[in-house]
């Protein structure tokens, strides 16, 4: 096995690394830098998240920075404020022992002013949100004419939030004498287009399987009704006392409610999403990096950039529209080369798309059942006499009391006194538990909605596409009320109109379909580009479910967002 000494990074970089705990690099460090070190060329890099890929690009990005010169010589892009500013600190802490290189982060929820005197005052490295640099290009605060190195971190999740449009606008603004280095952890259809738009020749790099799973997580699942997933996620974290985990929801309201209810019935957690101010997310973070909180409860914006090494459990309270997005949540654990466990809660209705995920990430998912009463009390027993194992005696400040507690407990033995410590614990999950009902419930093997949908989706007319859905607070009526607007349709033409979370589907015969994309070119929604496009036959046979295998959906730009 190698070490970082072998793959040719200069002596401050390693002594720097020294300092951090580094000591051999991940698969993708291995291949990807000697590979920028010696080669000048554009790279693809496909990588799971946690697999180290920061460091991959971030130790020779800073090796070939040069010290001397002032203006700015590289781009790190990357899709949110907390992975930007990840990044950064890590860029920084690379580094340490070449004080002369400035590094700068730009993101939205910070001033912009103190970011532009940064910038004005000298940086080597940007690294930005695409949504707060478009800011600074249009204020003419930064200049990318000097770029030499363009990083595109998480490049599928900057495609999935939106941010097709000002990567273009980005990329369009820096030389095209320079190098681009792209890392995804999928490669969706439109990471194939930019490479072909803005990258020369590039050499790939991919370790595992493109669109898989992390073979260290276990991926589980729990059928329950809907009305009591919040019941089952507490047993399930009664039954795992030791849970150091994230919970996703699919709205900043559900994450707010879930978390404040958490917090009053007594357990240590917190919210992370996109309504908080800066400060606030800053301080969630750090409580949870120092494990001051045991639970984290987030919507997928705001957890991208979550860079904690020893996250145990993921669990999703609902399957994502795009299932890219569950690739992204379960990357929360198992980083560093560690194992973790990505639950989902459903209900029955949705097994079909376990099957799915299944086959997209190929990777088995384990049926599991939600712990009984007893179970839990007898998890939280034995967990109590581990803590009674582990727990240090400081035998000098002890020893004064020790002559009192001994006299206290003349009068009961040994057994007596185990007893009666471990059932200050076990007594009050037993009392919560008592009676406790089956939150279980049979799996059934095909659904009526994947039936009718299924009988639906044969009819006569053209599918298609719309990056508008629940997540720019429409309903089924509010968006084919756009949709009549803008083609003149009557409504019994726009057919079986499917509302998702980032992107609908619906349908329209086939003379209607080049005037419905035609109806939408330059059209807005608050803000923001409405996209309109034919789903192919083919693309639908691969996939029965309004979900189109590579699409890049555009949501609300962070500066809307957030």
């Amino acid at each position: 096995m190698q070490s970082f000494s072998d793959l040719g990074l200069s002596q401050p970089i390693l002594e720097a690394i020294e300092t951090m705990g580094f000591i051999t690099p991940t698969p993708i460090q291995e291949k990807v830098i000697p590979s920028l070190l010696v080669n000048a060329r554009d790279l693809i890099a496909l990588a799971q998240t946690g697999t180290g890929k920061t460091a991959a690009f971030g130790l020779p990005l800073i090796q070939q920075i040069n010290p001397d010169l002032a203006h700015t010589q590289a781009l790190v892009l990357a899709p949110t404020r907390e992975l930007c500013m990840q990044i950064t600190s890590d860029l920084k802490s690379y580094a340490r022992r070449i004080p002369s290189i400035k590094i700068v982060a730009v993101y939205g929820g910070a001033g912009i002013m103190e970011q532009m005197r940064t910038i004005r005052n000298g940086v080597q490295i940007v690294v930005a949100t695409p949504g707060r640099l478009i800011d600074l290009i249009g204020r003419k605060a930064v200049n990318l004419n000097t770029i030499s190195y363009v990083v595109l971190d998480e490049a599928d999740e900057m495609l999935n939030m939106g941010f097709q449009e000002d990567l273009d606008e980005i990329l369009k603004s820096t030389p095209a004498e320079k190098l681009t280095w792209l890392f995804s952890a999928t490669m969706p259809a439109e990471i194939r287009r930019i490479s072909k738009k803005y990258m020369s020749n590039p050499f790939e790099v991919q370790i595992g399987t493109a669109n898989t799973s992390n073979e260290n997580i276990e991926h589980q699942y729990f059928v329950v009704p809907s009305r009591e997933k919040y019941a089952a996620l507490k047993r399930i974290v009664d039954f795992t006392p030791d849970i150091y985990g994230i919970i996703f929801c699919r709205t900043k309201a559900e994450t707010q409610q879930i978390a404040e209810t958490l917090i009053k019935d007594g357990y240590n957690a917190d919210s992370l999403h996109g309504d908080l101010q800066q400060a606030q997310r800053d301080k969630v973070m750090r409580a949870f990096k120092s494990r001051t909180l045991q639970l984290l409860v987030a919507t997928d914006v705001a957890a991208r950039g979550i860079d904690v090494n020893d996250v145990s459990h993921i669990i999703n309270l609902h399957l994502p529209d795009d299932m890219d997005f569950y690739t992204h949540r379960s990357g929360r654990t198992a980083r560093a080369g560690k194992t973790g466990i990505s639950m989902v809660l459903i209900d029955d209705r949705d097994i079909s798309k376990i099957r799915q995920l299944e086959k997209k990430i190929q990777t088995k998912f384990e049926r599991k059942k939600v712990p009984t009463g007893l179970q839990v009390c007898e998890q939280q027993l034995l967990a109590l006499i581990k803590r009674v194992h582990g727990v240090t005696v400081n035998e000098k400040e002890m020893s004064p009391f020790m002559p009192s507690v001994m006299e206290e407990f003349k009068d009961l033995s040994k057994e007596e006194v185990i007893k009666r410590f471990a059932s200050i614990e076990f007594n009050r999950f037993l009392d919560y538990y008592r009676g406790a009902r089956d939150l279980n419930i049979q799996e059934r093997t095909s659904s009526y909605r994947d039936r009718d949908y299924e009988a639906n989706s044969s009819q006569i007319g053209q599918r298609m596409f719309i990056n508008l859905g629940k997540m720019d607070e429409l309903t089924e009526e509010k968006l084919l009320g756009i949709i009549r607007q803008a083609t003149q349709l009557k409504g019994k033409e726009i057919m079986n109109l499917k509302l998702k979370g980032a992107y609908s589907f619906f349908y329209v015969e086939d003379q209607h379909m080049n005037p419905v994309v035609h109806a939408f070119k330059g059209a807005s929604y608050r803000g923001r580009r409405i996209r309109v496009e034919v789903q192919n036959e083919n693309e639908e046979r691969r996939d029965k479910k309004p979900h189109r295998k590579g699409q890049s959906f555009s949501k609300p730009k962070e500066r809307n967002r957030y």
